[in-house]
């Protein structure tokens, strides 16, 4: 089992950037596909992001191509999303995810965050 733990959400400005950051605790951490989703109200939860085991294999939703970068260090245990070129659009609760096969869907996801709230004002 592993535990995930977001943090670096926040207000930002459109045009602007945060870097979220998951740290995780438990099983071996490069065991583990990691993912960022998000969920904004009255939607559903939809992948944003996803780094392979060893970090060399990324997968990115169409429409933050080019804007936001997924990484991991796993010697620090610890998956970052770096979200440039905010959008108002990109507002939601972003989510940290690990499994061990490479999934896109959130239900094939066992291991959760709690989350953190980013907000882009227009």
């Amino acid at each position: 089992q592993v535990q995930l733990v977001e943090s670096g959400g926040g207000l930002v400005q459109a045009g602007g950037s945060l870097k979220l950051s998951c740290a995780a605790s438990g099983r071996t951490f490069s065991a583990y596909y990691m993912a960022w989703f998000r969920q904004a109200p009255g939607k559903e939860r939809e992948l944003v992001a996803g780094i392979s085991w060893s970090g060399g294999d990324t997968d990115y939703e169409d429409s933050v191509k080019g804007r936001f970068t997924i990484s991991r260090d796993n010697a620090k245990n610890t998956v970052y999303l770096q979200m440039n070129s905010l959008k108002a659009e990109d507002t939601a609760v972003y989510y940290c995810a690990a499994a061990e096969g490479r999934y896109y869907r959130p239900l094939d996801y066992h291991y959760w965050g709690q989350g953190t709230q980013v907000t882009v004002s227009s």
